[in-house]
């Protein structure tokens, strides 16, 4: 029996040898886990990836590291391998368990939720950024680097006006790191990208391949387009570009998608329903993707895929594209707005026209080499 058991190296397992031999006692394999994280970022599905990005800054920082993240079961997929993460945990009764009774370096919460918060203030930890939970069951910011984004959510002006930072800048600096433009990280698994490959091999698309994205999140009102401005921009990627416009979206866009392959008079193709991981390889397919601020949005982006993203009731500034192409917004006064809902007719993603979305599309499409 070893005198020696190394709990703190990133191969050792417990309950059975590890992948070189479970042996500690002179082993040449022994990697200490170092500094400690546990990041706690759990909704929603797009903001999980594109939270990524602190990801390579905070490795540059702390290279002898050791990361946890902790967030809802549906964005586990878009983290469960990629390279930067130590150890992908769904949040639940078990994952809870395991976290508070462990201790570690720093806890960064990047959620200001009252769920996520609760579970900053209980973990162990030296050092906390981000936001916790007051004793009142509101947010509170707990570091410095948290002033910023907390003072956003409390002020539109500041959001929708003098606020210049992206995302991915502004959580670089809730956990303390140097951001230098580092894209999102997404890594997919071969069986998905294989069936894209079948998928687009058996549609036998005519290029270019241009996915518009029907969908967009319920949270906010109006960010998805119009039908009939999609079905006429798949009209014009038909005839203008003699291209293929597939139509993407979940159970609830079927309609929809229905609705706009009627009007386009067969121009846009229904791309179906497919799994989170199968529809991100999808999207990896893609010559360029017109979508609204949605998790779309920042698949194309993880992926290197061109995307024309319109804006409507959402801050286009705090997106980032990363060079990949081209932002559209509503000229409507009212917008930005973040409102849970509103019965304005037209909308400001109605005011969105079909030349001003078609133009991006095509400048996209020259300039993604």
């Amino acid at each position: 029996m070893a005198d020696t058991v190394r709990f703190d190296c990133r191969f050792y397992l417990g309950d059975r040898p590890c992948r070189w031999g479970g042996e500690c006692d002179g082993c040449t394999y022994y990697q200490p886990m170092g500094t400690r994280f546990l990041i706690i970022k759990l909704a929603a599905a797009g903001d999980v990836l594109r939270t990524t990005s602190i990801l390579e800054p905070l490795k540059r920082k702390y290279p002898e590291s050791h990361v946890t993240w902790v967030t809802d079961a549906n964005a586990l997929p878009l983290i469960a391998l990629n390279p930067y993460i130590d150890r992908a945990v769904p949040l639940g009764f078990e994952a809870a368990l395991t976290l508070l009774a462990q201790r570690f370096d720093v806890v960064i919460c990047l959620d200001k939720e009252p769920r996520a918060g609760a579970l900053m203030n209980l973990i162990k930890a030296d050092r906390k950024l981000g936001f916790g939970l007051s004793e009142w069951g509101t947010i509170e910011p707990v570091s410095a680097g948290a002033q910023y984004d907390f003072q956003l959510g409390l002020s539109d002006d500041r959001k929708f006006n003098e606020n210049r930072k992206g995302y991915p800048e502004i959580f670089c600096q809730i956990a303390d790191v140097d951001y230098a433009g580092e894209p999102y990280v997404l890594v997919l698994p071969d069986q998905s990208i294989e069936y894209a490959n079948r998928f687009v091999r058996e549609l036998g698309p005519e290029t270019p391949l241009v996915g518009l994205n029907v969908g967009a999140g319920r949270v906010f009102a109006n960010k998805a387009w119009t039908p009939s401005g999609y079905a006429a921009l798949a009209v014009r990627i038909s005839d203008d570009l003699g291209g293929t416009a597939l139509l993407l979206g979940g159970a609830d866009e079927q309609r929809s998608i229905a609705d706009i392959v009627s009007l386009s008079k067969g121009a846009a193709i229904a791309g179906g329903q497919h799994t989170l991981l199968d529809f991100a390889a999808i999207v990896g397919k893609l010559d360029a993707l017109v979508t609204g601020d949605t998790m779309a949005l920042h698949l194309a982006v993880a992926l290197r895929v061109p995307v024309v993203a319109l804006f409507g009731p959402t801050a286009c500034q705090e997106i980032e594209l990363f060079g990949l192409g081209s932002k559209v917004t509503t000229t409507v006064d009212c917008a930005p707005c973040y409102r849970r809902s509103c019965d304005l007719s037209p909308s400001c993603m109605d005011a969105i026209g079909v030349d001003d979305v078609f133009t991006a599309l095509v400048k996209t499409l020259e300039s993604r080499d």
